[in-house]
């Protein structure tokens, strides 16, 4: 298949909800802008969805102002047709986003002439306003994300144009805490909006689609993405690419859904630095490795490594999976948490000998 056959198959499939794992180099991007071609209005050629690509980061250009020793640096905003809708976008409803990033700056919009919309965004920290600084590739990446999830919310937009979202990889150059925060916003996206929309994630990101299969399928609220009749209302896909040919596959019938990329990032941070985020990767190869062997509950894979109280890890890990975890508890386990995360990972590898390779 090419591009816009992807497209189409994705646009055939009756579930609300689709994630897809691709390696950078795929075309995910790509696949977006076929998406949006093949479903724009038969005669007008309108959008009918709106999207979160490579394309929407490109309207933000930093203007370093190197004549003037930086002194008014601001990241500039490519006019496009977004800015009709800035006049109702506000400094606060951008705030209220950044909330669970907690930034260590402020910002402010320059407009010139209301009817143009922003013109440039200047940054500062909150108690020197006057000096304009430049926040991190990391910091711009979120700050433009929060930027559209407020702009989403904006009547005229995504709420006329509602046939779906198309969210690519909104995780580029941030750290892992603030991938999983991203996990969060995404899942309130999907929790309000699936039943009326379809919603078409994309990710180069293993622990972001993985922590977003965890909560749709698993999680306290996964009963919303079950029908009646026990089917589900969700459909995950990894994107491969041989030679000119792409295809759509099952993340099952592939190396059971990422497990030994998971673990990669597992040994790493057993090796470095445990965050709580990381008992949500630990639970979902837990669950990976239980289903491969054809049972219900992780559980017995805590039995299998010989983890003596069970249920209590169980439940430690299963709350620490826990989405609002990421907003509004510490990013770093209490000690004795980080001991059950490292018994349970030694014995996870000591017992599977499973092979990793970090080249």
């Amino acid at each position: 298949m090419n591009h816009t056959e992807v497209a189409q198959e994705l646009l055939n499939i009756k579930e609300k909800i689709i994630l897809i794992y691709a390696f950078n180099g795929t075309g995910k991007t790509r696949l977006s802008v076929e998406y949006k071609n093949i479903t724009k209005t038969s005669e007008t050629r309108e959008h009918t969805g709106v999207y979160y690509n490579a394309y929407s980061e490109d309207l933000f250009v930093w203007d370093n102002d190197e004549e003037n020793n930086n002194e008014d640096i601001k990241l500039n905003i490519i006019y496009s047709s977004l800015n009709k809708f800035h006049s109702v976008l506000t400094e606060d409803a951008i705030r209220e986003k950044l909330i669970p990033y907690k930034p260590k700056y402020d910002f402010e919009f320059n407009v010139e002439e209301v009817e143009k919309g922003i013109d440039s965004i200047s940054f500062f920290i909150a108690e020197a306003k006057d000096k304009h600084i430049k926040i991190s590739r990391g910091e711009e990446r979120v700050f433009i994300w929060c930027l559209f999830l407020a702009l989403f919310e904006i009547e005229g937009w995504a709420d006329k144009q509602d046939a779906h979202f198309f969210i690519d990889d909104p995780v580029s150059s941030l750290d892992d805490h603030n991938i999983f925060i991203t996990a969060a916003t995404i899942f309130e996206l999907i929790e309000k909006h699936f039943d009326k929309r379809k919603i078409i994630i994309t990710s180069h990101h293993f622990g972001l689609l993985s922590i977003l299969s965890d909560w749709i399928g698993k999680g306290e609220k996964a009963d919303k993405f079950i029908n009646r009749d026990k089917s589900k209302k969700y459909k995950q896909f990894i994107l491969e690419k041989d030679g000119e040919e792409l295809a759509l596959t099952n993340p099952r019938s592939s190396v059971f859904l990422y497990h030994l990329r998971l673990l990669q990032i597992l040994d790493e941070a057993y090796k470095t630095e445990i965050y709580t985020y990381h008992f949500a990767l630990l639970r979902q190869v837990l669950e990976n490795i239980a289903s491969f062997l054809g049972v219900g509950q992780f559980s017995y894979v805590l039995d299998q490594i010989g983890i003596k109280d069970r249920e209590r890890v169980a439940f430690i890990i299963n709350a620490l999976s826990h989405q609002k975890v990421y907003y509004y508890q510490t990013d770093t386990p209490v000690p004795d948490n980080i001991d059950v995360f490292n018994e349970v990972f030694s014995k996870l590898m000591t017992t599977y000998n499973f092979i990793l390779h970090t080249d």
